[in-house]
């Protein structure tokens, strides 16, 4: 699970388009589902990070968390993400969440995902 993808060589990435530009407000996040991945994007304050939307604990929802700065809390067991890289920062998680790269084109808000082999 724990794969920062946004470490990932650009030609190894597709981009899916997930949103308009502008429809995730500041402060804001919408989670999302396509293929076999369900991500949580995040605007603090004007920038996107995007990470999947599960706690490497026990596999709850991480973007129902609360968010304070660049980390999030699991709202289960209070396990803490940084929502840059997906590390994880506190106990009772000890191993990082995928991160994914994030961008706007032509007006799209666009996640970086592994393209298929």
């Amino acid at each position: 699970m724990n794969v920062n993808y946004v470490e990932q060589k650009p030609e190894d990435l597709e981009y899916v388009a997930i949103a308009e530009e502008g429809e995730i407000a500041n402060g804001e996040r919408i989670i999302v589902e396509f293929d076999e991945y369900t991500i949580v994007i995040f605007n603090i304050a004007g920038e996107l990070f995007a990470i999947g939307d599960v706690c490497s604990h026990d596999d709850g929802p991480i973007g129902e968390g609360e968010l304070e700065e660049f980390e999030v809390a699991c709202p289960r067991h209070g396990a803490h993400f940084d929502v840059r890289d997906g590390r994880a920062l506190t106990l009772p998680a000890v191993v990082d969440i995928p991160a994914y790269p994030v961008r706007v084109s032509d007006g799209q808000v666009e996640v970086g995902v592994p393209k298929e082999d």
